[in-house]
C-alpha cells in the first residue's frame, strides 16, 4: 500500500513538471499566447545609448527586437551571442542597417547601468532598453509577449523570470516584418534578415 501511494506521489510530482515544463515552452516558442498576431507599433523607452525610439532609424534600418534580463540564466546570453553571430556574416555595410535591441523585462534588477554593461559584452552597436512598468507593459502586450516571475528560494538569484523568447524584426514605422523563434544558431535569423534587408524595409 504504502509502495503504491509512493508511486502515485511520484507520478504526481512528474506530472506538476511536464506542466511547468510546457508552460516554459510556450513562453519561448511564443505559443498559446492570443491568437491574434502582435500588431507591433512605436518603441520608445530610455536605453543603454540615450532615449530609443524606432522612429529614429533610417529608412533602411532593422531593428532586431528581444525581450529579455541581464540574470537570464541561459536563453538571453543565447539569443544575444546569436544575434551576434548573424551580424558577423555581413558586411560592415550591411551590418550598419541592422540594429540589435533587446528589453528587459526585469525592471527590479536591471537598471541602465548594468543592462549598458551586459549588452556591451556582446558588441557595441547592441542597444538595451529600460521602460517604466506602463511603458513595458504597453509594448509587451502590442507585440504578443508575455513573461512570469518565479521564486527561487534556494537560490542566490531570488527569482527568476520565464519570458517569451522569439526575435521582431521591426521597422522604423514598427511594422513588424518577421517574427523568428527562439534558436540557439543564427541560421533563421540571417535568412529573414537577408529577405528583408533585400526587399527593404517597407
Amino acid at each position: 500500500m504504502h509502495a503504491l501511494l509512493r508511486r502515485r506521489g511520484v507520478i504526481a510530482a512528474l506530472l506538476l513538471a511536464l506542466v511547468g515544463l510546457g508552460a516554459l515552452a510556450l513562453l519561448l516558442t511564443g505559443a498559446g499566447q492570443n491568437s491574434e498576431a502582435p500588431r507591433g507599433g512605436p518603441i520608445t523607452m530610455a536605453s543603454t545609448d540615450g532615449a530609443f525610439s524606432l522612429s529614429h532609424l533610417t529608412e533602411d534600418q532593422i531593428a532586431v527586437v528581444s525581450f529579455g534580463y541581464t540574470s537570464c540564466p541561459d536563453v538571453c546570453p543565447i539569443t544575444l551571442a546569436m544575434k551576434r553571430q548573424a551580424l558577423a556574416q555581413f558586411d560592415e555595410s550591411i551590418r550598419e542597417r541592422i540594429v540589435p535591441v533587446m528589453i528587459t523585462v526585469d525592471l527590479e534588477r536591471d537598471t541602465l547601468a548594468r543592462l549598458r554593461e551586459y549588452v556591451s559584452a556582446f558588441g557595441d552597436e547592441f542597444i538595451g532598453l529600460v521602460g517604466t512598468p506602463d511603458e513595458l507593459e504597453d509594448v509587451a502586450k502590442r507585440y504578443g509577449v508575455v513573461w512570469q516571475r518565479r521564486e527561487a528560494t534556494d537560490s542566490t538569484m531570488a527569482y527568476t523570470v520565464d519570458h517569451t523568447a522569439g526575435l521582431f524584426l521591426v521597422n522604423r514605422e514598427g511594422v513588424i516584418l518577421e517574427r523568428v523563434l527562439y534558436s540557439p544558431t543564427p541560421s533563421a535569423l540571417v535568412s529573414a534578415l537577408d529577405r528583408e534587408l533585400e526587399r527593404g524595409t517597407g
